[in-house]
């Protein structure tokens, strides 16, 4: 019933910006931390940055100064403002969320990913 949406990706000269949604829909509770991923070809899946309820983010060390990740609890999405894009940053960006969900028994955690959007860097 939950499902994440990414939307945003592009391609973009270096230089450029882009502006990724991460948006959940379905029937929950809450989202509790919020994860961006992202994949470049033949390399290992690597966190990007992540914010918690609190609006607490952390960020990769390849990604301070140029990236900005923020959270709309009343939309249930979270945004990661990419600027001054580089080549590198080139790759397949995934959200992935904790949520919680009522269940029979409890309220229970899940962790969810979108399908993820595609980000290319190039001129």
């Amino acid at each position: 019933q939950v499902q994440l949406v990414e939307s945003g990706g592009g391609l973009v000269q270096p230089g450029g910006s882009l502006r990724l949604s991460c948006a959940a829909s379905g029937s929950f509770l809450g989202i509790n931390i919020i994860k961006w991923y992202r994949q470049a070809p033949g390399k290992q899946r690597e966190l990007v940055a992540d914010i918690d309820r609190s609006g607490r983010t952390n960020y990769a060390e390849s990604t301070k100064g140029r990236f900005t990740l923020s959270r709309d609890n009343a939309k249930n999405t979270v945004y990661l403002q990419m600027n001054n894009l580089k080549p590198e940053d080139t790759a397949v960006y995934y959200c992935n969320a904790v949520i919680s969900t009522t269940q029979p028994m409890g309220t229970i955690l899940t962790d969810y990913w979108g399908q993820g959007t595609q980000v290319t860097v190039s001129s």
